[in-house]
């Protein structure tokens, strides 16, 4: 099984959910990295310790570019973003880049525990061999001007 790199976020009333998800599929993040945002961090280390985490920036303060970098870079397997969709949120440019990013590389990810438990859940997430090759976004981008000409 191929070790992956899983990013770990959630917006701030929402990090006791991610939490609890994280400690009830411990055993399906454990064989891989996690990385996560500052306070997203500090938080699922308290609550699931056996985790290999390694925190970021604040999402506000970098931490969500650290993360689309990590993706642009073909860095981060999987995305786990639970975003309070009630609140306000101040960088929330900053989120939907991340989303966009994720969008365009191919990236998995997913919003809520639903989505989440069936990411981690799927054949595909420990077999990425299985996978089809969708040729990276810079083929979509030559296939998409050429549709243009």
């Amino acid at each position: 099984m191929k070790q992956l790199t899983i990013g770990l976020v959630a917006h701030d009333r929402m990090k006791p959910a991610l939490a609890e998800w994280a400690a009830r599929n411990e055993a399906y993040l454990a064989p891989h990295r996690i990385v996560a945002t500052g306070t997203t961090g500090k938080v699922l280390a308290e609550h699931v310790p056996s985790l290999n985490i390694r925190s970021l920036k604040s999402g506000p303060f970098g931490g969500d570019q650290q993360l689309g970098s990590m993706i642009a870079g073909e860095e981060l397997d999987a995305l786990i973003f639970f975003q309070d969709v009630m609140t306000s949120q101040p960088h929330d440019v900053d989120v939907k880049a991340l989303i966009r990013l994720s969008v365009l590389y191919e990236i998995p990810v997913a919003c809520n525990r639903v989505s989440a438990d069936m990411i981690i859940t799927s054949p595909l997430f420990n077999d990425h061999n299985k996978l089809p090759d969708y040729g990276g976004p810079e083929k979509q981008f030559k296939d998409w001007l050429n549709r243009l000409n």
